[in-house]
């Protein structure tokens, strides 16, 4: 299976991996990004919503026996067919968020329906005490897309990261020369690497670890490609560096290719590990299976989960053979990671991304949403690659937009006031953005 399109040619200057405006010297407020589009709890949600409605009684449910930690729009899906989604009330919306890069196929292809219905019928699971075929297939794949890795495969994005950040300590372990110095991870300003204990402190956004001290130790930041302030942050106790080719959560800003190899010949020059956290932007998004392929960087580790399986819950860890030798058995582990369902739901991913040229689809639609982006008098910047896309309103109303949109019928991210993410299915058509652009230009209308 060759999934890398190697071949493509590279995408149009609108779609390299570059912002056409530099980010923001001030924080971006991210906190809420991915799972509070509102403040609002379930309770407060339900005294604005009819008494007799099918969502009035789920919210109000939910308000009793659920956490209250997500800030929830006021809407329930109950089905979806490609890039469409039907609420409730059986309303029609354009996804163009995808579950947060998670819907790589689109909502319910056959052939992910298939493949899980004929896996569910057979066999579900049994335990990581025994072979499970569709996960050494899966792991076979992968490995053959990333060039020889090894494959650990978990729940989750966070999962993912966490195994990596134990894996990389543990290899430094076994090294006598380096096993009581070689600790500390650096990673970017503004990154998210997942909310379990060390994808937590690996995340550089102090916002998300306040109420959660005493975090663990061994992390430090710099600002996205500035590669000279990473330079200086490396000292004897490094012992790896751990980059999103594309940062996602924050808005969609793309490491320079650039700076990118330069902190591989960093790496290189020091012994240090190279970990790529492709969990937002693997899988094809970009027009390539990895984002950074189009930086021409071979890392030493990579994570990936979101979109691996088009929806069904798995994440990967891959790493060289050399580093990923030092798990043997009883050091990490995962009760579910790698079940027939979650692998059988991934091989059939990456069947349809081969067989229906869904990664050039990326590209070229990507493209022209870019570009009719771009000529929307009310945003200011659009970067990204592919469809993963972050954009820039010339006023501080992304949250508002988003709302409006929504309302009609279109759905995305707003992070912040003022930043825009859009992650679609990657099976978009130019008819399904020309759609788009016409709802968000009605949707800025109304709040004029």
């Amino acid at each position: 299976m060759s999934l890398t399109l190697e071949n493509t040619p590279a995408p149009a200057a609108t779609t390299e991996a570059h912002t056409t405006a530099e980010t923001p010297a001030a924080t971006v407020p991210t906190a809420t990004a991915d799972v509070a589009q509102t403040s609002a709890t379930s309770a407060q949600t339900e005294a604005q919503l009819p008494d007799d409605s099918r969502l009035h009684q789920l919210v109000a449910t939910d308000a009793q026996v659920g956490f209250q930690n997500y800030g929830r729009l006021p809407i329930a899906f109950v089905r979806g067919e490609g890039a469409r989604l039907f609420d409730t009330e059986n309303r029609e919306y354009l996804d163009f968020l995808g579950g947060i890069a998670v819907v790589t196929l689109g909502h319910s292809h056959p052939a992910i329906t298939r493949a899980i219905s004929e896996q569910a019928a057979t066999l579900i699971h049994t335990a990581n005490l025994y072979y499970i075929e569709p996960q050494v297939h899966l792991a076979q794949k992968l490995s053959e897309l990333s060039h020889g890795m090894r494959a650990f495969f978990c729940n989750s994005g966070a999962e993912a990261n966490e195994a990596a950040l134990k894996l990389v300590r543990k290899y430094f372990s076994q090294k006598s020369d380096t096993s009581s110095t070689r600790f500390e991870i650096i990673s970017t300003e503004e990154s998210f690497h997942g909310r379990t204990y060390a994808s937590l402190a690996a995340t550089g956004q102090p916002k998300y670890h306040e109420g959660f001290a005493p975090m663990p130790q061994g992390f430090a930041y710099v600002p996205r490609n500035d590669f000279a302030a990473l330079k200086a942050a490396v000292n004897e106790r490094t012992a790896a560096i751990l980059l999103e080719p594309i940062q996602g959560e924050s808005g969609i800003w793309p490491c320079d290719k650039e700076y990118l190899q330069n902190v591989r010949a960093l790496c290189d020059e020091h012994g240090i590990l190279l970990m790529f956290d492709e969990v937002q932007a693997g899988i094809g998004r970009t027009g390539k299976f990895f984002a950074h392929q189009w930086s021409g960087v071979a890392p030493d580790i990579i994570t990936l989960a979101k979109g691996l399986a088009n929806g069904v819950p798995i994440g990967a860890l891959l790493a060289r053979d050399e580093i990923a030798k030092v798990f043997v058995p009883g050091t990490h582990g995962c009760t579910f990671g790698g079940n027939f369902l979650s692998c059988a739901a991934a091989l059939a991913t990456l069947r349809v991304l081969e067989d229906e040229n869904v990664m050039r689809n990326a590209l070229e639609v990507g493209c022209y949403f870019f570009g009719e982006l771009q000529h929307l008098d009310f945003i200011s910047d659009v970067r990204g690659l592919g469809l993963m896309i972050g954009a820039t309103t010339t006023q501080p109303i992304a949250r508002e937009l988003m709302k409006a949109s929504l309302n009609g019928g279109l759905i995305f991210n707003a992070v912040g006031d003022s930043y825009l993410r859009f992650l679609p299915p990657l099976t978009i058509t130019r008819a399904d953005v020309d759609e788009a652009i016409a709802k968000l230009h009605a949707a800025f209308q109304t709040l004029n």
